[in-house]
């Protein structure tokens, strides 16, 4: 008889062990879960390809400041990468040939005026926001070389780089 209790206590104890290694295991699950659905839910952000601009024209208003840009540029007031790369543009920029469209409001958007109209004409506010609305932009700064017919021939995020390409082509 003494062992009979002595193994019904043991296959309890067995039992009792198993109970919280399962509790423990679904605790464990739900946390998973729970990071695994936080992770499905996340954005996420694609890097940005401009390359889909390549054989459009700009829309006809866009061009009223200069008739036939050659480099364009994108810009908007809350983008730190904008403030960046806008020296750099206007470095790129000949006058009567280039054009900048600047998004935004605020301090910012002048500071970008600025900094690019030096040597460019610039479009700004509600006009700059329909034609980005028009190319379907959603990354900025973004840089367009264009041939004399006005077609876009060259699309990239970084000016330099648009600079490079012109002049191995």
């Amino acid at each position: 008889m003494p062992f009979l209790i002595a193994a019904i206590v043991l296959v309890g104890a067995l039992c009792l062990f198993d109970l919280v290694l399962t509790f423990a295991v679904l605790r464990r699950l739900r946390e998973h879960s729970a990071e695994l659905e936080r992770l499905l839910n996340e954005p996420r952000t694609l890097p940005y390809d401009p390359s889909f601009l390549i054989g459009r024209t700009l829309p006809g208003a866009a061009t009223r400041a200069v008739p036939s840009p050659r480099l364009v540029g994108f810009f908007d007031a809350d983008c730190g990468t904008c403030h960046e790369h806008a020296p750099k543009f206007a470095a790129e920029a000949r006058p009567g040939t280039a054009l900048a469209f600047v998004t935004g409001a605020g301090r910012q958007v002048q500071n970008l005026v600025d900094v690019v109209g030096e040597a460019s004409a610039v479009v700004v506010a509600e006009e700059a926001a329909a034609v980005v609305a028009d190319l379907g932009i959603r990354a900025f700064p973004l840089f367009l070389r264009l041939d004399a017919e006005g077609r876009i021939v060259r699309a990239d995020l970084d000016v330099e780089r648009l600079a490079e390409t012109a002049s191995t082509v």
